[in-house]
């Protein structure tokens, strides 16, 4: 159980990034909290309040249950929870970017 907790934290820790990306620079990004739901965009301030939940989380969760004697596992667990995410997510955006040029 402790490497799927792991693997949650390598996930928020990849969707910190284009959040905490976007908000820095100034730039609206689709957040849960936009019309429609992870498609419209959020002003840059909710990004970085959404960014900096999603690290939060990963840092508290990874201090939890990551084991510096398995420090291996962890973090293959953590690399595994980041590529899915990050695959996902460039998935999930990559059609929201190409919807939104065709309207």
């Amino acid at each position: 159980m402790q490497h799927v907790w792991v693997f949650l934290a390598g996930a928020l820790l990849c969707n910190c990034v284009p959040h905490l990306a976007s908000g820095l620079q100034g730039f609206s990004f689709p957040t849960p909290f936009a019309r429609p739901r992870g498609v419209g965009n959020s002003p840059p301030i909710v990004n970085v309040l959404w960014g900096f939940a999603n690290l939060a989380l990963c840092l508290l969760i990874a201090a939890r249950h990551a084991s510096m004697p398995d420090i291996g596992l962890d973090a293959v667990a953590g690399l595994a929870g980041g590529l899915v995410m990050g695959i996902y997510l460039s998935l999930h955006f990559g059609k929201v970017q190409r919807d939104k040029q065709l309207s």
